[in-house]
């Protein structure tokens, strides 16, 4: 449905300490995302992957590269043309407390969108409060008792709903999932995950999940892909099983040495990697650029940067110079 080849993406700080510094926020990213299937980006605060979410879904420009949906190159179309192929791709943002107005009933917030597309297509007003109710029912809402209410009569779990609900308002082809569960109660987080999850199997959706979370990343694209990003470059890319089974790339091993567990529930023979001390990397650019931080890292790191490919040794893609299954454990903690 729509691959990204050598995406980049600069920003310029134009005020404060920082004013005129220039933040390379992507370094030549590409993807691929199938008609129907189910994509992760994983990677720690400021990786880039939300950046790379918003270009997908249109929110964002970019500074090079090429996006291609059902194989039309988006560079190739004016920016109006345009719109007809990111409306059938929706965001749902990470904060549903922001996402919703306000001042506005459920039913208006979903009567806006809904009346539009009736005007587009010559159906009539009855239908846009029956397909309403539809939406509501759909992502596991009772419609009687939402659409009169305003978004801060519902609890986080509620309105996480209502915005799935309304970006299924366009029939889109693709959902966005921008850490779509973060700020949600713990004991919520499951059932917006198995949503998003019924929803691609009923309706046929691909679905983007942004995440910094390895768990949700597994759950939600147990059948599909894993992108490990750090630094605006993908340093991983395979199944998600795989990468999480099975990690080669000392940072993502990093991350999932980062997994908190008991102490004493730990395997026997497992060593946690855990990278050194984060330093100022802005403008380490040369060689790995997690070649600082890495603990495995060599002269050869420092100097030349690796590139994502596949060799015969592992099943993942991987952009390292000594790539090497390590058993990894979860940080132990102390059971209170």
């Amino acid at each position: 449905m729509i691959t990204g080849q050598n995406i980049t993406k600069t920003f310029r700080q134009r005020g404060g300490v920082l004013a005129g510094r220039d933040v390379r926020a992507l370094r030549g990213v590409d993807f691929t995302i199938p008609k129907g299937g189910a994509v992760s980006f994983i990677g720690e605060s400021g990786c880039g992957k939300t950046t790379l979410g918003r270009i997908i879904a249109g929110l964002e420009t970019y500074d090079s590269g090429e996006i291609t949906i059902d194989g039309t190159p988006m560079s190739s179309l004016r920016p109006r043309k345009r719109q007809p192929y990111f409306r059938r791709i929706q965001m749902i943002h990470q904060d549903p407390y922001s996402a919703l107005n306000p001042t506005r009933t459920i039913h208006q917030t979903l009567d806006a969108p809904l009346s539009l597309r009736a005007g587009q297509t010559g159906r009539p007003r009855s239908w846009v409060d029956e397909r309403a109710e539809e939406l509501l029912a759909l992502v596991g809402l009772d419609p009687g008792y939402v659409l009169p209410r305003y978004p801060h009569q519902l609890s986080g779990g509620m309105r996480q709903r209502v915005v799935i609900a309304r970006a299924l308002t366009v029939d889109p082809e693709m959902l966005v999932a921008d850490e779509a569960v973060s700020m949600i109660d713990v004991s919520l987080r499951l059932g917006i995950l198995a949503l998003l999850k019924d929803l691609r199997e009923r309706l046929g959706v691909s679905v983007l999940f942004i995440t910094h979370d390895v768990a949700t990343a597994r759950y939600i694209g147990d059948d599909g892909e894993l992108y490990v990003i750090y630094r605006g470059q993908v340093v991983e890319r395979g199944h998600v099983d795989t990468i999480i089974s099975a990690p080669v790339h000392p940072y993502t091993q990093s991350l999932l040495s980062a997994i908190p567990v008991l102490h004493g529930l730990e395997r026997p023979g497992e060593q946690p990697v855990v990278p050194t001390e984060a330093l100022d990397e802005s403008h380490h650019d040369a060689g790995c650029l997690f070649a600082r931080r890495c603990p495995f890292r060599t002269d050869r790191c420092e100097s030349e940067p690796p590139v994502l490919g596949r060799d015969e040794e592992f099943p993942q893609e991987h952009a390292c110079f000594h790539p090497r299954r390590r058993d990894v454990v979860a940080t132990p903690i102390g059971r209170g």
